[in-house]
């Protein structure tokens, strides 16, 4: 269930398809780092899908990938989009091109506020949907997260002050 963004400093949602590996795997690793940079602020972290049936679990090798990071998916329930939840955000961060552009497309209202996850290092490009393939690919499409999450945070925390 989504929470009152009010009560909180900043508020990012990840978005990816079915919101069972790239969406929740960067949903931990940005709370990872969020806790490691210590900024004494709250936040609401979450993720969804554009097509995500409600309440199915990320897939094992998501875990596994995690597990390995010292991060935990194991409780992680697929959730949809839908209007109010991404109302409840001031960052909307999506995997894909075809993401950002459904979101626009269909929820205006947030149009302003979504971009592509590349876009906080100033690319363009996609994050590639490791399902079904090996573990080496979700290691490799963590890894990309992780590093735009870390390279991009300021333009994170600079879009989020702005938005506030």
């Amino acid at each position: 269930m989504p929470k009152d963004s009010s009560v909180y400093s900043h508020s990012i949602l990840f978005i990816c398809t079915a919101n069972q590996c790239r969406s929740p795997m960067a949903e931990v690793l940005f709370k990872d780092l969020v806790s490691r940079k210590d900024r004494g602020e709250d936040w609401n972290i979450e993720s969804a899908g554009c097509w995500a049936r409600p309440g199915i679990p990320v897939t094992d090798a998501a875990i596994l990938v995690m597990v390995n990071r010292g991060l935990d998916l194991s409780e992680h329930a697929s959730q949809p989009v839908t209007e109010a939840l991404l109302e409840q955000f001031d960052l909307i961060l999506c995997m894909e091109t075809e993401h950002k552009q459904f979101i626009q497309r269909n929820f205006p209202s947030v149009r302003e506020n979504t971009f592509l996850l590349s876009g906080m290092v100033g690319e363009k490009r996609e994050i590639w949907d490791p399902v079904g393939m090996s573990l080496i690919d979700y290691e490799e499409t963590a890894n990309e997260i992780l590093d735009i999450l870390e390279k991009g945070f300021a333009k994170i925390i600079r879009h989020l002050s702005i938005s506030n």
